[in-house]
């Protein structure tokens, strides 16, 4: 069996930032390609709907107002360099520490 070899960019634990959007935060799951629905999907407007054959990057999301869960690709992520933490409340249930612009994620 030959095994496609697909690198993510970005690793769990990684502090991101939305190129066109203003919302950041920190990667907690990812899938090696598109993995939501169609209608998730299509519900992306066109001109700024990403390819599916690229890393999708699981979010806990934030912006000025408030915190959530973000489903993103990866050619619309890019690094946080800002050093501030991620204010979404469940950062401590998955992470376990921040060093530097990464959180750290507690061991199973």
């Amino acid at each position: 069996m030959i095994m496609n070899e697909k690198k993510a960019k970005f690793s769990i634990g990684d502090i991101v930032k939305h190129r066109h959007f203003s919302f950041r935060g920190v990667i907690y799951d990812v899938d090696f390609e598109f993995s939501n629905s169609e209608e998730w999907y299509q519900s992306i407007p066109k001109d700024v709907r990403p390819r599916k054959d690229q890393p999708f990057y699981h979010l806990l999301a934030e912006n000025s107002e408030i915190t959530y869960e973000a489903y993103v690709s990866e050619q619309n992520l890019i690094s946080d360099k800002s050093g501030k933490p991620v204010q979404h409340p469940l950062v401590n249930e998955i992470f376990f520490e921040k060093r530097g612009s990464a959180y750290y994620k507690r061991s199973n």
